[in-house]
């Protein structure tokens, strides 16, 4: 934007159907992600914000409306306000915070749950949460197969990498390198949960322990299951096939099985946009996990809104993310 209020971009718009692109909060930890991932890609004209112009709103407010679409990387209510700004432009919307993700008018961001066809014809898109990511893709598809009854009452166990609670936390565990294992979430009142019971159809919401621990990226959801305790659960053979079919539907999801013997997060793993889902059984088969892995910041996050822009423009769905 120059001086005058009028919006610029430091790229020359490559063609005359370059898509406006504004991302309001570029600053922070996923928008400085989503930007850096799509200025190399002709297909984008972004819309940029110099460090004095990023809070003003009747900047972004412009920029908001010049744009054809907008990604919110923002705090919820900043995110709300987003939206108010942006009303009467037409602009299409996908927002990474966790505002919007149940609220009416939303079509929820996670195409291999949603469809695609959704996700492409829709205005507003609310990205999902890094864990309800992993959660969903898990216990989403035995549930709608009937292999897994939606009243049952789920426990969820997951860890991630610091990154995910944003410059504050980043600051806190590098400032800080005797911290191991921070659990948190510890009044049962994570703001996951509401996405996680509404997608996968549950009754309850599930028990839900985060912790984080002193890596800058990653992520392990591990959903265990007492499969003889279950009424009505499918065998652990019928869970296996399940989700085989339901990642081969998927290009950015693998399913794994269950062939090793542990699972590692490594201090050092590059980004990644993809996720691998494992389930483990015993051997009489009464008992499972199901765990998935994913990048927080990836599939988790950016990524995500990536693979909905793509699809929200009728391009490639896995255009410009790491496979």
């Amino acid at each position: 934007m120059d001086g005058a209020g009028r919006v610029t971009s430091p790229q020359k718009r490559p063609s005359a159907v370059a898509i406006r692109l504004f991302i309001d909060g570029a600053a922070g930890t996923t928008g400085l992600e989503i930007r850096e991932r799509l200025q190399g890609r002709g297909e984008f004209e972004l819309l940029v914000l110099d460090d004095a112009q990023r809070k003003d709103e009747s900047a972004r407010r412009d920029a908001l409306h010049a744009a054809d679409i907008a990604i919110l990387c923002l705090p919820d209510e900043a995110a709300k306000d987003a939206v108010k700004l942006a009303e009467g432009a037409g602009t299409r919307i996908i927002d990474a915070s966790s505002a919007h993700r149940v609220a009416d008018g939303w079509t929820y961001g996670f195409p291999e749950l949603i469809g695609r066809e959704v996700i492409a014809g829709a205005r507003y898109v609310s990205n999902p949460g890094c864990y309800p990511t992993g959660f969903l893709a898990l216990v989403a598809p035995l549930v709608r197969a009937g292999l897994l009854p939606a009243g049952w009452p789920f426990t969820v166990n997951a860890v991630s990498g610091y990154s995910g609670g944003g410059n504050a936390l980043i600051e806190r565990f590098e400032g800080d390198p005797d911290i191991a294992f921070r659990a948190y979430g510890l009044t049962m009142g994570h703001k996951h949960l509401a996405e996680m019971q509404t997608y996968a159809g549950l009754l309850h919401p599930p028990v839900f322990s985060p912790a984080v621990v002193p890596a800058h990226r990653g992520m392990l959801v591990d959903v265990p299951l007492p499969l003889a305790a279950i009424p009505g659960a499918g065998s652990a053979a019928a869970l296996h096939d399940c989700l085989e079919e339901f990642a081969a539907q998927a290009p950015l999801i693998t399913f794994a099985g269950g062939n090793s013997t542990e699972e590692l997060l490594r201090k050092g793993a590059p980004g990644a946009d993809t996720m691998t889902l494992h389930l483990y059984a015993n051997a009489d088969g009464t008992q499972a996990r199901l765990i998935a892995r994913l990048d927080n910041l990836g599939k988790g996050a950016s990524g995500a809104a990536i693979q909905n822009l793509n699809i929200m423009c009728g391009l490639p769905e896995t255009a410009g993310l790491r496979l």
